[in-house]
């Protein structure tokens, strides 16, 4: 899978792609992603943004640059999916990445800055907002990130064994490991009995207790 990001902040990307399972993700070439930064697209790469027409505070991203950057992503596919990160789009979640991993080779993710991006581009192309949750970031290079991350997870291979996903079984919130017992303060902490008890029906029964 290829993940193609527009985003003016490429390097604020390096530390989180190339640890743990993203960075053996693309060493084992399960995914690629590449960055398309405006400012290489721009006539002026000193200003790809400008005041908004009708007022108001902030600065605007300008469409042709990123028009030219989403073009270089799509190349000849005609079937990528663009998605545009928006705090008004549709509530991304495990469902939509199990969906868009399995439809899709190529994702383009425009991550916006500052008060947004020029709202033409969504209307030259086949985009769909999104959005990682009811707030509102500097930009949208986090929730790139974390997009890529959720995505990337739902490949197979790319943990091993796709029972390792969380959301396919009856994770606890509560999860234990050795010593079985330690002192903190005075107070004893220990495992509770049930996971020691070897008695799978009841480990299953106490997992699913602890998830209501």
């Amino acid at each position: 899978m290829n993940f193609h990001i527009i985003t003016l902040f490429p390097n604020s990307f390096d530390s989180y792609i190339n640890e743990s399972i993203l960075a053996r993700a693309i060493k084992s070439k399960k995914i690629k992603i590449k960055f398309y930064n405006p400012r290489d697209f721009a006539d002026n790469k000193r200003q790809v943004d400008d005041k908004p027409y009708g007022g108001g505070p902030g600065m605007v991203i300008k469409a042709e640059p990123v028009i030219k950057a989403i073009k270089k992503a799509k190349g000849k596919d005609t079937k990528s999916k663009i998605i545009f990160l928006s705090p008004s789009g549709k509530q991304f979640d495990n469902l939509y990445a199990k969906k868009i991993a399995k439809g899709y080779k190529n994702i383009i993710i425009i991550a916006g800055h500052y008060e947004g991006i020029d709202a033409r581009v969504k209307k030259i192309f086949k985009t769909e907002d999104i959005t990682v949750g009811p707030y509102v970031l500097t930009g949208g290079e986090l929730p790139a990130m974390l997009m890529v991350d959720v995505i990337t997870r739902q490949i197979e291979g790319v943990l091993g064994d796709i029972q390792s996903l969380e959301e396919n079984r009856n994770a606890s919130p509560e999860v234990y490991t050795r010593p079985e017992s330690f002192k903190y303060k005075n107070k004893n902490y220990k495992v509770p009995k049930v996971l020691l008890s070897g008695n799978h029906k009841e480990i299953e029964e106490w997992r699913k207790s602890k998830n209501k």
